[in-house]
């Protein structure tokens, strides 16, 4: 695979924090040694949960007999909606769905109880004994019959800027269309899991693998009816989240504290793949109609769209997931005329829940669709269309919800991308390539990303850390945030290295805990290293600031002439190792540890309006891929991928590129292969690496380039660098347009191409039909 990057100059040359280094925990995890949940030695006496799961996807309780459960080998006892001792719903926001199904259920795997045993194994055996008899109602499984029947799990949105009527009037060509997008499963490698201890006093140690211990702090102390300082929520580092695990993660925290408070005892729950398929939330599957309106040069005049997301039983985060989406329904692209409305679906699935672009990405393939179709009935290339209409063509800059993009680089870095992969070249060999043959069609695209950094619920945008520094030089770091894998602490430790001058060897991290930084927010958002870093920072600042006054006073100079670099403090009269400088400073009773705390500026946001700047600043991309497609029978190839992708100043530049492959490919799997299938009666099908398919290294292209745009954040985030955890997954859509563009050619017509997402070769087949 070629896989390369660039950096400008000063990132080449500057400190400690500019410079590769690798993951913080990379030797343990290939070393196997790196410790999560399931490694955990367990407390004497500790018992296993498994679920007893509802097995019709609507419908009312009439019994549930766990009698026989109770008399399985190994089988210590069970747990229902009786044994909750505080409130019986989760403490999410919208307080919508109960910790166990008593009197409905509303999907097929929905929790109804819990079997408690010696082992996993004979909890999970003994499940299969319970006796559930439910009067079943005919269940809603897709959000365009909830629309129908005006079923909601929160109000419709409506956003409007322009005047569609107008654009309308004046339009000389319009265009309207369906697009069905499918949802995603998560698929990280641990599982959900959750030990629950209790410590005396009514006290309470939860070891969660989750994206937010301070919200499975909020909901484990509601459903035990406790105030938040009773429970402790700790999680070194998780298996992979990517979303799944922000407020799905509290399920089994809140489900095994209830089971260990009844049997006044620890237990631990985990579950199986198959189990967390069914009871768990994927990405939100959206239902798009739309109509655009637009003149001869392809440029877009005004924009319909519906937007119909399928939610699941309950709210969970659907409400913030359909806002995104709204906001990044115009991607890279001015509109000049907007009516957006969504609707929010209830159907009787899991709740579906954030997942890396966290609604964006459906909104972002929804502009690109019409964007690729617009090209394709003028006879236009279509990056000649997408440039027409980006941000900043002629003084156009404001957002359908009033924001102003200031930051903007979309034209440079576009055409930058589009010199750099020959991307004019290659596609007249193509068209001189599909006129030749006739069963392999190809085709290529090159599609742009602009992605808003920040959480769109303002008050998230906080976060704290700790730093202490100890007599040996060794430094201690703590912050809010979690690790799942994307780097977070590595970043983070690397901040910390370069404000002491110190080698990232000497900078350890430990494990986040609500004891340490309460109130934290979740990691999610891609804000991860925006906010703990600077927290972290900060408070490592303060250190260095006690420590250059110490010195300072003692040297005779001022503390701004003190300088820290390569593991040693200097001043302009003498030079001494950190670890000298800093037993110097105890010794004169100088404290060394210290809190940091970051709040984002700028933002604002009115939830009632959707209007605002809800967003710090934008992280930019463009991806260019190539594909070749089999019109015997819909299977195609990845043939080429070229990336040039805006990270700021980079703190880590090759976890920054691992980022960005990474979310590419996942964003891959979205788009093509990775499709959730129900039967007519909500079962899930495809609940295992049998039937579901996510992409491996077999669907990467030979030829798979990386580069990073050499410019700093134009905002003062931590070492000027930008977000990357989500903004790459779009990048993606990029493959989905190859594909539009490469059945386009193989039907030899400029109509608009039908390919519902994912587009699996069977979608392909039916698409490559004429209309």
């Amino acid at each position: 695979m070629n896989t390369t990057h660039t950096l400008n100059e000063s990132a080449v040359h500057d400190s400690t924090d500019r410079k590769s280094a690798i993951h913080e925990s990379a030797v343990h995890h290939v070393q196997g040694s790196a410790a999560y949940i399931d490694d955990m030695a367990l407390t004497e006496g500790t018992l296993h949960a498994a679920p007893v799961l509802s097995t019709v996807a609507c419908g009312q309780v009439r019994a549930l007999d766990l009698s026989a459960c109770l008399q399985a080998p190994g089988v210590r006892g069970v747990v229902t909606a009786a044994d909750i001792v505080g409130d019986p719903v989760l403490a999410a926001y919208t307080h919508d769905e109960p910790i166990f199904a008593s009197t409905r259920v509303s999907h097929v795997g929905q929790v109804m109880a819990l079997v408690l045993a010696d082992t996993h194994q004979q909890a999970l055996h003994a499940t299969r004994l319970a006796r559930i008899d439910v009067a079943a109602e005919p269940p809603v499984l897709d959000a365009r019959t909830a629309l129908q029947q005006q079923s909601f799990v929160l109000p419709p949105v409506h956003v409007r800027s322009g005047d569609t009527e107008a654009a309308w009037a004046q339009a000389p060509h319009q265009l309207a269309g369906q697009l069905e997008i499918g949802g995603q499963e998560h698929f990280y490698l641990e599982a959900q899991i959750a030990y629950a201890v209790p410590q005396g006093q009514q006290q309470w140690l939860v070891h969660s693998s989750t994206q937010h211990p301070g919200e499975v702090q909020h909901w484990v102390a509601h459903a035990l009816g406790l105030p938040l300082h009773a429970v402790r929520v700790v999680c070194r580092r998780m298996g992979g989240g990517f979303g799944g695990k922000e407020t799905q993660g509290g399920h089994l925290a809140v489900w095994a504290a209830v089971a260990a408070h009844k049997m006044k005892g620890p237990v631990k729950m985990r579950l199986d793949r198959g189990d967390d398929m069914l009871i768990t939330g994927k990405r939100h599957p959206f239902s798009h109609d739309y109509q655009a309106a637009y003149d001869a040069q392809g440029q877009l005049l005004g924009l319909r769209s519906v937007q119909m997301a399928h939610c699941g039983h309950s709210a969970d985060l659907s409400g913030p997931v359909a806002d995104r989406a709204i906001f990044h329904t115009d991607n890279a692209y001015f509109l000049p005329a907007a009516d957006i409305t969504s609707y929010r679906c209830k159907t009787n699935t899991q709740s579906h829940t954030a997942y890396r672009g966290f609604g964006g990405p459906q909104g972002v393939l929804l502009i690109e669709t019409v964007m690729g179709d617009i090209a394709r009935a003028l006879h236009l290339d279509p990056l000649d269309v997408r440039l027409r209409n980006l941000y900043g063509v002629e003084d156009r800059h404001t957002t359908p919800y009033g924001m102003r993009v200031e930051d903007n680089i979309l034209h440079p870095l576009m055409t930058r991308l589009a010199d750099d992969c020959h991307y004019r070249a290659r596609r007249a060999a193509l068209a001189e390539w599909n006129a030749q043959h006739t069963v392999i069609q190809r085709g290529m695209a090159l599609t742009p990303v602009k992605f808003g950094i920040s959480f769109t619920a303002t008050h998230f945008n906080q976060a704290g850390a700790l730093v202490s520094v100890f007599t040996d030089g060794s430094v201690l770091v703590n912050h809010g945030g979690t690790e799942m894998g994307q780097g977070l602490h590595t970043k983070v430790c690397g901040v910390v290295a370069q404000v002491f001058g110190l080698s990232l060897a000497q900078v350890r991290i430990s494990a986040s805990d609500t004891d340490k930084v309460a109130n934290a927010s979740a990691t999610a958002a891609s804000s991860g290293t925006d906010l703990n870093g600077r927290a972290a920072q900060t408070a490592a600042l303060s250190v260095r600031s006690n420590l250059a006054q110490c010195l300072a006073q003692l040297d005779g100079c001022t503390p701004e002439e003190v300088v820290f670099a390569n593991a040693q403090v200097s001043t302009p009269h003498t030079t001494r190792s950190f670890v000298q400088a800093v037993q110097l400073a105890y010794n004169q009773r100088v404290q060394l540890w210290s809190d940091g705390f970051y709040a984002t500026p700028k933002i604002h946001y009115d939830r009632n309006t959707l209007t605002g700047r809800p967003f710090y600043y934008f992280a930019y991309g463009a991806a260019c891929s190539e594909v070749a497609i089999d019109t015997l029978t819909g299977e195609y190839r990845l043939l080429r991928v070229d990336i040039l992708h805006d990270v700021g100043q980079s703190l880590n530049p090759a976890i920054d590129v691992g980022q960005i492959e990474g979310g590419f490919v996942q964003g891959l799997g979205w788009l093509t292969t990775e499709e959730l299938v129900y039967n007519s009666a909500g079962v899930l099908q495809t609940k295992g690496a049998s039937t579901y398919k996510i992409p491996t290294a077999a669907d990467v292209p030979e030829h798979f380039a990386v580069s990073l745009w050499p410019e700093a954040n134009r905002e003062d985030t931590v070492g000027r660098s930008k977000a990357v955890g989500e903004p790459p997954f779009m990048l993606a859509i990029s493959v989905y347009e190859a594909l539009r563009e490469a059945i386009s050619a193989a039907r030899g017509d400029n109509s608009a191409v039908q390919l519902d997402a994912p587009a699996t070769p069977e979608r392909v087949l039916h698409a490559l039909k004429r209309p």
